[in-house]
């Protein structure tokens, strides 16, 4: 088994507990939705386009932070939170790059012990 097929299996892993908890297979953007309601706490009846950009940017931000790509500068005076890249992210393909994003995913979760 190479290190792809473990990645795509514990992949599989994660979409089936969200499936469970959730009701819906979630696609990656799903996920990044997810990761950035739980960092910046923000629940609303109503999101709009807008919000849900800047959710999918704070997961982003806040998975790759784990590598130091990222750091955290501070919070706004509406709470989101606010980052700076402090270093350059690797050049990768379109596989690669969906590769990386899921191991980042992966690593955030069981360090959530979801």
């Amino acid at each position: 088994m190479n290190i792809n097929d473990d990645l795509q299996a514990r992949w599989w892993a994660l979409e089936g507990k969200i499936l469970e908890r959730f009701g819906k297979k979630p696609d990656m953007e799903a996920v990044l939705f997810l990761i950035g309601l739980n960092e910046t706490g923000f629940i609303r009846e109503k999101i709009t386009k807008e919000q849900k950009q800047d959710l999918m940017h704070v997961a982003v931000c806040s998975l790759l932070a784990q590598s130091g790509y990222y750091i955290l500068e501070g919070k706004d005076e509406e709470g989101w939170p606010h980052f700076k890249q402090v270093k350059e992210l690797p050049v990768l393909g379109l596989i690669e790059q969906e590769n990386f994003l899921k191991d980042h995913v992966l690593l955030y979760f069981e360090k959530n012990e979801f």
